[in-house]
């Protein structure tokens, strides 16, 4: 397994989302039309550990705390696992809200610090990047990033972290064979160029890239997923399931693996929703595909041909 270095923490080239942990508001049943306990995701965990893959990545926002709640009675009495957590900011905060956020997540983890902390949207870039300052200081995080900022938003939290000898280590976006708006903005590129790791988040787009879900088998009703993915979003992508369907085939791999082995191939950290076994296998053995230049302009003009580009409520255009 090729490991991807943060700084002096080497991480794998998956790492695993949590967003459908728990129930309540932004949570996997309200956004997936999960009901998925601890229960039901503790083989998971266990699966993903004894496969090398350790980092995991949550939100105090996920469910209000309960992606992170169960994820933290899992890490206890371990020393090998990657925490990475976020913080929201929102309209009226107190300037002490982020220390408050992550005082919360490392109460609900169990934990004295996060190895990665990100700033989940980009309102007020200048204020909220300030505050991780003292964090960082205080070693409650050992790195930091930006999620949803465009290029602008991301070079003004690294000037601002710089004036005080801290680096920015990542950018986490949305990035997708039907969604690449960061790299059509260069985010991408700045970040090879500028030694951050970029975190793709819904590379198989809720799922509607793994070709379980189609025209005749949608998403199910009333989950946000469903709203977006509903079946004439499907028909329209026909074709790409139908080609990364071929395209896996000569690689031996399902749909949803040519759609990570794309993002891991684009030089970014994707990261994967898991909740069932299956996932796990299936990052591992999207790890081990190399495709090639030709099938990547394939998919990427087959992608875009459809005219599908689904972004989420919370996200600014990075263009």
């Amino acid at each position: 397994m090729k490991i991807v270095p943060l700084k002096n923490t080497p991480i794998p080239p998956v790492a695993l989302g949590t967003w459908s942990w728990g129930t309540g508001a932004n949570g996997g049943d309200a956004v997936f039309g999960n009901n998925l306990m601890s229960e039901d995701l503790k083989p998971i965990f266990n699966a993903a550990m004894d496969a090398g893959l350790n980092f995991w990545d949550t939100a105090a926002v996920y469910g209000m705390g309960a992606s992170e709640a169960i994820l933290g009675k899992f890490i206890q009495g371990r020393n090998d696992v990657l925490i990475s957590t976020k913080f929201t900011p929102r309209s009226e905060q107190s300037d002490d809200a982020m220390e408050e956020f992550l005082a919360g997540s490392l109460q609900r983890l169990g934990t004295d610090y996060v190895d990665m902390y990100w700033i989940h949207n980009p309102k007020d870039v200048r204020r909220w990047t300030s505050k991780l300052i003292p964090l960082m200081k205080s070693e409650k995080v050992k790195y930091v990033g930006v999620s949803n900022h465009n290029l602008e938003e991301i070079k003004l939290a690294v000037d601002i972290l710089a004036q005080e000898g801290l680096q920015l280590s990542a950018v986490q976006n949305h990035y997708s064979l039907l969604y690449r708006s960061s790299e059509e903005a260069g985010i991408i590129e700045y970040c090879k160029a500028n030694d951050l790791i970029f975190f793709s988040y819904m590379v198989l787009e809720q799922g509607a890239l793994t070709g379980k879900y189609h025209a005749q088998n949608p998403f199910k009703a009333g989950s946000r997923r469903g709203d977006a993915f509903h079946k004439e979003v499907f028909v329209k992508i026909e074709d790409l399931l139908e080609l990364m369907r071929e395209i896996g085939i000569r690689h031996h791999v399902a749909p949803a693996e040519i759609a990570i082995a794309w993002a891991i191939n684009k030089g970014t950290v994707p990261i994967i929703g898991v909740t069932k076994p299956s996932h796990i296998a299936s990052a591992i053995s999207a790890i081990d595909v190399k495709l090639t230049n030709k099938e990547i302009e394939e998919l990427e003009r087959t992608a875009k041909s459809s005219g599908v580009k689904i972004r989420g409520a919370w996200e600014n255009d990075m263009i």
